[in-house]
């Protein structure tokens, strides 16, 4: 049995061991410990789904969605005069064009057909046709499905035939007529819509006012009117001109034989030159009014004053030995 003294050495030296040896053992453990990994963590399941999701896949029915899509689909189209009128039966043209105009601002032309029912096989999609029947014309939208498509355009159009005469209902040689047709309005904004249409054809046109111009001979025979055009009807009008065809002839007595080789011009009352020739029997049409005719053969040079009034075609002789001038 241990001693009193040695006991308490004893237990002093355990204590002092303990106290230095301990703490570093704590301070070590603490160096060298590292922080175990944090778990995952758990789906939120009130989170909106992640925008990134994996394309699905092309299956048959979208292969042939997408195929029927492509495939030119068969299209009718056909025109009437009006809304009740009959179906026009030829002399059509159409056009069809894409919705979208391309990068120079021009819409592609895609179909086109002269037939009087135009039979065509376009995809589905939007398009615009335009269909012009003579002088009238139309465009419309254009949507093609899949199926048979058919479409019937009104082109609410009518026609006109154009003649004219002389006052008196003298009539005019065709040869010598010809008419302009504008649209309405003022004259910096009418627009020509047909140039030297010959008497007596039948012009086709939307309906509306038009501007007639109407031509007798190539000088100032020139008579003006507006004129109504009714969809499904035919419009006959006769312009009257207030002018005559005249010849000339340079004669050394009155019904005598036309000198040849005289060279002829025409002047209005205030000097405005509107005829000029050569020859022994020159003709033209005037407008009704006052003139002076000259007649130069050689160095010598006959005139005379006449006035045209509307009437038939008439001749005017230039005397040598009366009408003499400078």
């Amino acid at each position: 049995m241990l001693s009193a003294k040695r006991l308490i050495v004893a237990a002093a030296l355990a204590c002092a061991v303990f106290t230095s040896i301990v703490p570093a053992a704590m301070v070590a453990a603490q160096e060298s410990t590292e922080i175990p990994p944090l778990p995952r963590p758990r789906p939120d399941r009130d989170a909106a789904p992640s925008e990134t999701t994996t394309p699905a896949l092309p299956t048959p029915a979208s292969e042939a969605a997408s195929a029927l899509a492509n495939t030119p689909q068969p299209v009718t189209l056909s025109a009437r005069i009006s809304q009740n009128g009959q179906t026009i039966p030829d002399g059509l043209v159409w056009r069809v064009f894409e919705a979208v105009p391309d990068s120079t601002g021009e819409m592609p032309l895609v179909a086109k057909s002269d037939e009087g029912t135009a039979r065509l096989d376009l995809p589905p999609g939007d398009y615009v046709v335009h269909v012009a029947y003579g002088r009238a014309q139309l465009s419309e939208q254009l949507t093609i499905s899949p199926g048979n498509n058919e479409k019937m355009i009104d082109l609410e159009a009518g026609a006109l035939r154009l003649n004219s005469a002389v006052t008196g209902d003298i009539p005019i040689p065709a040869t010598q007529l010809k008419f302009d047709i504008f649209t309405a309005g003022t004259e910096a904004n009418r627009v020509l819509i047909a140039e030297g249409v010959p008497p007596n054809d039948i012009v086709t046109l939307n309906a509306g006012t038009y501007h007639i111009v109407s031509y007798f001979g190539s000088i100032n025979a020139v008579v003006r009117a507006d004129l109504r055009v009714e969809a499904g009807e035919l419009t006959d009008a006769t312009l009257f001109h207030q002018a005559s065809e005249v010849s000339f002839k340079l004669v050394s007595e009155a019904g005598g034989e036309a000198i040849a080789d005289v060279e002829w011009t025409v002047k209005t009352a205030d000097g405005v030159t509107v005829f000029s020739d050569r020859g022994a029997f020159p003709s033209t049409v005037l407008a009704e009014g006052d003139y002076t005719v000259l007649a130069k053969q050689g160095e010598q040079v006959y005139n005379r004053d006449v006035e045209i009034v509307p009437g038939g075609s008439r001749e005017i002789e230039v005397l040598t030995s009366v009408y003499q001038g400078g």
